[in-house]
């Protein structure tokens, strides 16, 4: 038969002996119909072409198969199967053999899993990752990867979903060949001539004897189920990818695959799967500013800091951990000192865990220096601002970069709630102004609020979400105004948790209903975390315009009047013992609650925790909705993306603006109209909330508009 393109995605091509099956579906690679359709016909090619001896799969442009073809989530299935395709690869009757550059990812490893022999080369990414999408491997990777590799490295990879390079995937045994050049099609088809040279059998890795002990491998499967347990707290997917493991120790193959395609099934159906694809597409979503388009960033080369304190010393480590220097300015030697005293206790506490060597940490400090003057500046493409929380202190700041800093360099804020646009009017080059709101610690989180003034240059904001690509962080746009989206909805659904506090709920209470929703830590923990002083000044400095009926909760002004800051003073909403970050409840502070509540008039009445949380999340979805109808977020989605990565927001919920759709816009309108029968002036409806259920739309048609 002529060996023509079966598809457009998926080429053949006859070189010698060998079938070459090329996937070429920009632009990664994605296994869409199309390209099943024509792995499929290549195999079938194969088997019936006589002059055929051998097919070697390989992918076009930068990668393998990155995965599933994410344009098709949600719709209905069209065929081939994955499965089908993977078991009909592995039933071919010629040796099939894929050769990996980029990402060989999900699906697109799977069918690598499926051919008899696996060549890869330097820069290759292998993984199975589906977990991160509420799924699991569901076309034979829960069976072949702990056949091949064994149930303790199988579990690894699909449980925490992370990628292995080419030469720990040789180790592992994942591959058979690590080849010496990175042109995969030259070591493609040397190595499938080789394999024909050497009269090498059909191998099909459903006969791999990596799972032979079987009580070793039972055991593996124990203790990811009792781990998974505890580190997967809510989570569907992770248990049953242990339960398909297991089945691939104690059932044979054919029934393996038939309880992995169960259980996938059960994952497509849960609710977490489509949160967790709605933050996939989301977090790739809010790369898309307006200003970016078309705007070419800055120069990166050089980073100032000014500030040395916590949030200063972490946004300098992200800096350095991007392998880029740090300028790092603070008012004289002994606070310059604290500084580097500060990013030092970060990297030893990372030698102390086997994570860094000495060698690297020094190699990575020699990039850093210090100075007590501004002009040390001079010379640096961007500065980021990190100084006390206060609109006058940051103003005399940005007098000085002003002066000191060349023509073009981007002048960042890390301001968490002030006015950037009164900022960048106080100095003479306001286009060059931008909010970098960093999440604590700097250096670990992945939220980065990109906070757009009203004169600020599109390629600065372009630069800014290239800095954010360089410190590995998820940059939101988002407008100004107090408190940003971040801030700004937290300020919401803090009241709510203070207004239920006062109205009888211990913040104990509180805090463990929000952490049975998915938060890893309730609102009275952050704001031990963060520093209750922070809020404590924003609330002083709000106090002037604060509407006089509005309710106002007293009880967190008390216990900053007593210096309980939280984590850093020892004690806060909680009680922290020798520096313990692990809070105990305090009866001082009940006694202070009982003592506010007497105070304001109330008698303390109980809650259920879904009481708290139809408060909690209703405060946070109408706030969500206030900031998109005003501009300051574009998207609810970009409202999902920062409560997700700076917030803590379950991502297997997909964020609020998702949540809220999943239980209907109609049942949180109703929430809110009920609460505002006691508090009428807080609990005002957003006008967007009230047309999209007016017009019987939802949070996820406007999406698609920014």
């Amino acid at each position: 038969m002529p060996l023509r393109p079966s598809a457009d995605v998926v080429t053949r091509e006859l070189r010698g002996a060998v079938l070459l099956v090329t996937i070429d579906h920009a632009p990664v690679n994605a296994l869409s119909a199309d390209v099943r359709r024509g792995l499929l016909a290549a195999i079938e090619a194969a088997d019936t072409e006589r002059a055929v001896q051998a097919v070697l799969i390989v992918g076009a442009g930068r990668n393998f198969i990155a995965g599933a073809d994410i344009r098709e989530f949600g719709k209905p299935p069209a065929p081939p199967s994955l499965p089908d395709v993977c078991n009909r690869i592995e039933a071919c009757a010629k040796p099939v053999i894929a050769a990996l550059h980029g990402a060989a990812l999900g699906g697109g490893l799977e069918v690598a899993l499926a051919a008899h022999y696996r060549i890869a080369v330097d820069g290759a990414k292998l993984g199975l990752p589906e977990v991160q999408l509420g799924l699991l491997p569901g076309a034979g990777g829960t069976q072949r990867a702990p056949r091949l590799i064994g149930a303790p490295a199988a579990l690894d990879l699909m449980l925490t979903g992370r990628y292995a390079s080419a030469k720990e995937a040789l180790a592992l045994g994942l591959i058979d060949r690590l080849g010496d050049s990175g042109d995969i099609l030259a070591e493609g088809l040397a190595y499938a001539r080789e394999l024909l040279a050497a009269h090498a059998p059909v191998r099909r890795t459903r006969d791999a004897a990596a799972l032979n002990d079987r009580a070793a491998s039972l055991a593996a499967v124990t203790k990811a189920r009792e781990a998974t347990a505890q580190k997967a707290r809510g989570l569907f997917s992770p248990l049953n990818i242990v339960d398909a493991v297991e089945a691939a120790i104690e059932q044979p193959f054919d029934e393996g695959l038939k309880l992995e395609r169960k259980l996938f099934l059960q994952c497509l159906d849960s609710p977490q799967r489509a949160g967790l694809i709605h933050a996939f597409v989301a977090e790739r979503e809010v790369l898309k500013a307006p200003e970016t388009r078309g705007a070419k960033p800055r120069a990166l080369d050089t980073i100032g800091v000014v500030g040395g304190g916590t949030m200063g010393a972490g946004i300098a480590v992200a800096i350095l951990d991007a392998g880029l220097p740090v300028t790092m300015i603070e008012r004289d030697e002994a606070s310059l000192a604290r500084g580097r005293a500060h990013i030092d206790k970060v990297y030893d506490g990372l030698i102390a865990k086997g994570r860094l060597s000495a060698e690297n940490k020094a190699a990575t400090m020699a990039r850093w220096r210090g100075s007590t003057t501004y002009d040390a500046l001079a010379h640096v493409d961007l500065v980021i601002e990190a100084v006390f929380e206060d609109l006058d202190v940051k103003q005399v700041v940005f007098a000085e970069l002003d002066r000191v800093c060349k023509p073009g360099a981007v002048l960042a804020t890390n301001t968490s709630y002030l006015d950037i646009d009164a900022l960048a009017a106080s100095i003479s080059r306001p286009a060059d102004v931008v909010g970098l709101h960093f999440f604590s610690p700097a250096n670990i989180m992945k939220l980065l609020e990109v906070v757009v003034p009203k004169q600020v240059s599109a390629d600065v904001v372009a630069t800014a979400f290239e800095l954010a690509k360089k410190l590995r962080k998820t940059p939101v746009r988002a407008g100004v105004c107090d408190g940003f989206i971040g801030n700004r909805l937290f300020a919401a659904y803090r009241a709510t948790a203070d207004a239920v506090m006062e109205d009888g709920a211990s913040p104990y209470q509180i805090d463990a209903a929000v952490r049975a929703f998915g938060f890893p830590m309730g609102p009275f923990q952050v704001v031990d975390l963060a520093g209750g002083d922070i809020g404590w000044a924003a609330r002083k400095r709000r106090a002037a315009t604060r509407d006089s009926n509005a309710r106002y909760v007293q009880i967190a002004d008390r216990l900053c009047e007593r210096g309980w800051f939280g984590q850093k003073t020892g004690r806060g909403f909680y009680l922290y013992p020798e520096g313990s970050r692990g809070g105990m409840p305090d009866p001082e502070v009940e006694a202070i609650i009982d003592a506010e509540r007497e105070r304001a008039g109330i008698t303390p009445r109980s809650f259920t925790d879904e009481q708290i949380m139809r408060r909690y999340l209703a405060a946070m979805i109408n706030e969500g909705a206030n900031v998109v109808h005003e501009g300051i977020a574009l998207r609810p989605l970009d409202v999902d993306v920062t409560l997700l990565y700076g917030y803590g927001f379950p991502r297997y919920r997909g964020g609020p603006m998702k949540y809220a759709d999943s239980v209907g816009l109609p049942t949180i309108l109703a929430d809110i109209r009920e609460f505002a029968k006691e508090d009428p002036l807080f609990w005002r409806p957003s006008p967007l909330l009230v047309d999209l259920v007016e017009r019987g739309a939802d949070f996820a048609s406007l999406n698609t508009t920014a």
